[in-house]
């Protein structure tokens, strides 16, 4: 049974900094692709991030490129995202998804084609 449980979000303002951290657990995850996705209120589910777990090729979305890093660590088998220069638009529940894809070649795969969620984590940035 694959578990994903993300931590990390808070209160930060505007320009700060947040690093979210998802822990997954229930197999081995290579060949696994991790995104991290983010939804605000009234918003649909919007594509932040993606790494591919063996080889650590990433992808980011235009509005975060620059200031967002997603990154992993076998040994810990956890996903990160750094965020820099946090804007208020920012603000949403950010959540770790993953998606078991051996021969993944970069497809930015929408929120529904991922099989595993965690619960998500709260990030609100002030103004």
């Amino acid at each position: 049974q694959v578990q994903l449980v993300e931590s990390g979000g808070g209160l930060v303002q505007a320009g700060g900094s947040l690093r979210l951290s998802c822990v997954a657990s229930g197999r081995t995850f290579s060949g696994y692709v991790m995104g991290w996705f983010r939804q605000a209120p009234g918003k649909e589910r919007e594509f932040v991030a993606s790494i591919n777990w063996s080889s650590g090729t990433t992808y980011c979305s235009d509005s975060v490129k620059g200031r967002f890093t997603i990154t992993r660590d076998n040994a810990k088998n956890t996903v990160y995202l750094q965020m820099n220069s946090l804007k208020p638009e920012d603000t949403a529940i950010y959540y770790c998804a993953g998606r078991f894809d051996p021969g993944w070649s970069g497809t930015l795969y929408t929120a529904k084609e991922y099989n595993y969620w965690g619960q998500g984590t709260q990030v609100t940035v002030s103004s």
